[in-house]
């Protein structure tokens, strides 16, 4: 009887149809696909020769401590820089002028540009925390700082394809798949098969710590733990400063790591949430038998030089390489210029012209990072006669 009556409502609507033929339901036209976008180039370096007397400041410029810092990487340098380095432990001890000979006569100045952003670029600053915390939880230190995880496994993709030089996936076993491992959100909320080094107080301290890269833990009977970077979860590192800004929480002027602290005082019901924004999470591990007055460990595997260590992007400059940068202090018009050491990288550090300034360990350093967003140009010496690190076999660590 269904049948019946569902084909006898199918012949009066086509009757309906041939009758009317206004009254036939005419289909929706299709929409209209949209163009494809053209795809996006990736990002390549230019490297434009110059002579020193084009960067500014040069003449001015005390380079002393620049050859220290330069000497300080020269533990494992890529091979362009061996023979940059031997000559330099040979400069005499607090001899400006031969300082000076030996970087105009060993380099050739390179100014960078970058193919999407030209050559200004961006200089942020970093430094060396030292927040407070324990050895074992209690009810006041309630925050861990998570060593590596056991069952991380980081895929190093330069070992399939060798275009892939420095670019490693970070995952963990389901099953027999290999998938992204924990965000932020999901570590904070479980049970990690990892060490905890140590324990603090505030976590607003520790996602900085995290961000930085490296850090102390200072303890309550007054002793230090001094921890580096180890790994990460392999997810990208998304700015609490910008969160807050799209949030209309602070205008992108104020989005500094002091009011940014000042903001999460005020607002504990919204911290959870902005923090686990960034996605990024941070493995440390412990560093023993360091001279406390040397700068925590770089990518180098050697200590930072305040005010003379660069963190940077390895695709783009390699690491050891002499960097000269151009921009302003922190909130000021005075400018700085100096010659550096790309000594460090950091998740965030990403572009040709770009550069993450580190000041140092404690506060006063703390307050200078925390302040820095400034436009910089930069300049890559480079060992006379050798190929510019465009080739990959220059590329470093």
């Amino acid at each position: 009887m269904t049948h019946i009556l569902r084909r006898a409502s199918f012949a009066l609507i086509l009757l309906v149809a041939l009758i009317f033929p206004g009254c036939a339901p005419v289909p929706p036209k299709p929409e209209p696909t949209p163009p494809a976008k053209p795809p996006v180039a990736p990002e390549t370096a230019l490297y434009q020769e110059v002579g020193f007397d084009a960067l500014p400041g040069w003449p001015q410029a005390s380079l002393l401590p620049s050859l220290r810092a330069f000497l300080s990487g020269c533990g494992r340098p890529p091979t362009p820089l061996l023979v940059a380095c031997e000559l330099a432990a040979g400069v005499p001890a607090g001899d400006e002028a031969a300082a000076r000979q030996f970087f105009e006569s060993q380099f050739t100045a390179y100014a960078l540009r970058s193919s999407t952003t030209g050559d200004i670029g961006l200089l942020t600053g970093y430094y060396e925390p030292v927040i407070d915390g324990a050895r074992r939880r209690d009810a006041e230190h309630r925050f861990p700082v998570h060593g590596v995880p056991d069952d991380l496994i980081t895929v190093d993709l330069s070992s399939v394809n060798p275009d892939l030089r420095n670019m490693r996936l970070r995952g963990r076993l389901e099953g027999r798949r290999l998938v992204p491992y924990y965000s932020r959100a999901e570590i904070e909320s479980r049970d990690m098969p990892a060490e905890i080094i140590a324990w603090t107080r505030d976590p607003v301290e520790l996602f900085f710590l995290q961000i930085q890269g490296s850090g102390q833990i200072r303890l309550p009977d007054g002793g230090r733990i001094r921890i580096g970077f180890a790994d990460v979860n392999g997810h990208p590192y998304r700015s609490l400063g910008r969160y807050l800004v799209e949030r209309g929480e602070m205008t992108l002027d104020q989005a500094s790591m002091q009011n940014i602290k000042a903001w999460a005082e005020q607002n504990p019901h919204k911290l959870r949430d902005a923090l686990n924004a960034n996605p990024s999470y941070v493995f440390f591990r412990e560093l023993k038998n360091l001279n406390a007055d040397e700068g925590p460990i770089g990518a180098m595997n050697v200590p930072l030089s305040a005010g003379y260590s660069l963190a940077v992007d390895r695709r783009f400059m390699p690491l050891g390489a002499p960097v000269y940068v151009s921009t302003t202090y922190p909130l000021s018009p005075e400018p700085l210029e100096r010659l550096m050491a790309a000594q460090d990288v950091g998740g965030a550090i990403r572009g040709v012209v770009r550069g993450d300034f580190y000041w140092g360990s404690g506060p006063d350093a703390g307050t200078m990072a925390g302040r820095m967003r400034n436009p910089v140009r930069m300049w890559l010496l480079w060992p006379r006669g050798m190929p510019l690190p465009r080739d990959p076999s220059t590329t470093c660590c």
